[in-house]
């Protein structure tokens, strides 16, 4: 297979809902369908009777909740189809964040008794920012939900994009029928399962077909009928173009933890979804057509597999072609590495890759090598722009419970906050560790995880701290002069940089105006730094 045969073989794209919508249920059933897995475990609550694929972690099993992007591979109609299942609670939200600069679609979860939730309005301003192209799948029609239209009239408001429903649900709640193929004109009869695919789908030449009365009910029949006359006059008709430039967004009915509505929806994404898209640099525009490879890491998970205590960074293949074995060039080390060992995955298992294309996702082994937006290329300097840096708004000091495993916690601090999810600051005299995070959850999740993958047990205790600035001076002797006078408040981040820990915004102000000579930013990213999208992205503004 050539390569721009291997190129427009390939789509990947990322899934995002507001906790709770079925977005990791979802994921499962596109899994189901593309024969990755032959069955599903169903995610009941925040109870786990059976662990979804997607989420391996153990906190994940036992909270019921994703708390860390996960990539999946499969087959599917000759293509091969990358998922990234992304975490959905706003605690979570720098990985989901750093996933859609990984992506090159997006799918999103609406729950059909709900609506329109805020993370999914939060996750939708990047996609809109990026004109990152919208699929929406309007999940539980099994559920006593709210009206068809409403929900879309809802979707274009708070979403701000145009729609155009692709299927429809005949009835909702208890008395769910199925879903009519607008496109295709067919009809999809609901039958409950969470564990097999559907296969009653009846193809009609129109709505006045008899079959639709004798298996749907005259009522039922004579509201679709209606239903299908409006949605022809009120919508217009699908632009692939549209839905390509970020402007329109197709929209499709179904039960995802019924494994119903789903088919219609993967076989409409596989033909109109965009192929691998090329990225911006500091230098120039990256198409994937180019044969020199380019990736970019956006994302690093330290023990996927906690019995060989792996560390993995998540590298995004822009141009070129991936080879396992070969050397390439790593911009900010400005040294060569080969790989002899990487992987594609599905979920936490692993499988060793020898090539990679466009759009694929790699994990290369690391033993501390990279961060977050790393490049790697055969050769060429750049950096690739658009992905987001965060501050930390949440501050607590790290206190070790367990004096015998201080080495062990040294280590699983510096791996877990290498994953970009939380920042790890340290003050002398003293060596006093401090944990800066967007979200209370983090914590929770540190806390565990060092517990149980490093065997070291701790505490996190507040403190009154809510901003972190990094500093910087063409006046050292100014500089000098302040850490002096406000020591107790200077820490240093991982990379040695100096940071200022600022006990209020009020205090911060007031720093700003008083030492005009001193540089305050909101990350470490100084060259790059950008207060939008694209940069910097102050969480929760």
């Amino acid at each position: 297979m050539t390569f721009t045969e291997e190129l427009h073989k390939r789509k990947t794209f990322g899934i995002i809902a507001h906790p709770d919508a079925g977005k990791t249920t979802l994921t499962e059933k596109l899994l189901l369908f593309g024969g990755a897995i032959q069955t599903a475990g169903a995610v009941k609550s925040n109870k786990i009777k059976k662990a979804t694929t997607s989420d391996f972690m153990e906190i994940e099993k036992q909270r019921g909740i994703s708390v860390a992007t996960s990539v999946m591979t499969f087959h599917y109609r000759d293509k091969l189809i990358n998922i990234l299942d992304t975490p959905g609670h706003k605690d979570f939200a720098e990985d989901t964040y750093r996933t859609l600069t990984a992506v090159d679609s997006v799918i999103i979860v609406v729950d059909s008794v709900k609506g329109v939730e805020e993370q999914t309005r939060k996750l939708m301003e990047v996609c809109a920012m990026r004109k990152t192209p919208v699929i929406v799948f309007v999940n539980k029609l099994d559920r006593e939900g709210r009206d068809p239209f409403d929900l879309l009239d809802e979707v274009e408001k708070e979403l701000h994009i145009r729609t155009r429903p692709l299927t429809w649900p005949i009835n909702r709640g208890s008395l769910f029928k199925g879903v009519y193929d607008l496109a295709n004109k067919s009809l999809n009869l609901f039958k409950a399962s969470t564990t097999r695919v559907a296969d009653d789908v009846v193809a009609i030449s129109d709505l006045n077909d008899p079959y639709v009365d004798q298996h749907c009910g005259k009522t039922d029949a004579d509201k679709l009928r209606e239903d299908v006359e409006m949605i022809e006059g009120v919508y217009d008709p699908f632009d692939r173009e549209e839905y390509l430039k970020g402007n329109l967004a197709p929209v499709f009915f179904g039960s995802a933890v019924n494994s119903f509505g789903i088919q219609e929806m993967l076989d409409t994404f596989v033909d109109i979804a965009p192929t691998p898209q090329g990225r911006e640099s500091d230098k120039r525009f990256i198409e994937p057509e180019e044969p020199k490879m380019t990736g970019f890491i956006f994302k690093i998970h330290a023990n996927l597999d906690p019995k060989h205590r792996d560390r993995i960074a998540f590298m995004r293949i822009v141009s070129g072609k991936f080879e396992r074995g070969k050397y390439y060039h790593h911009v900010r080390l400005e040294k060569d590495f080969r790989f002899s060992t990487p992987v594609t995955f599905m979920a936490s298992d692993k499988n060793i890759v020898d090539e990679a294309y466009p759009g694929d996702v790699v994990g290369l082994y690391d033993t501390g090598n990279f961060k977050i937006a790393d490049v790697l290329t055969e050769g060429e300097d750049f950096q690739i722009r658009g992905i987001p840096a965060f501050s930390p708004e949440i501050f607590k000091e790290l206190i070790n419970t367990d004096p015998m495993k201080a080495k062990q916690l040294e280590k699983g601090i510096s791996q877990l906050t290498d994953e970009g999810v939380a920042q790890l600051f340290t003050q002398q005299p003293g060596n006093r560790k401090f944990v800066g995070t967007v979200g209370e959850l983090q914590f929770e999740v540190i806390q565990y995880r060092l517990l149980h993958e490093y065997g070291a047990s701790c505490r996190f205790q507040p403190i009154s701290m809510t901003r972190a600035c990094w500093l910087r001076a063409k006046d050292p002797q100014k500089l000098e002069e302040f850490i002096r006078f406000k020591q107790t408040s200077i820490v240093n981040d991982k990379d040695g940089n100096i940071v200022y820990l600022a006990p209020s915004d009020w205090f911060l102000k007031m720093e700003r105006e008083n030492n005009p000579d001193i540089e305050f930013h909101f990350n470490s990213e100084f060259k790059t730094e950008r207060n939008d999208a694209m940069g910097y992205v102050p969480y929760g503004k």
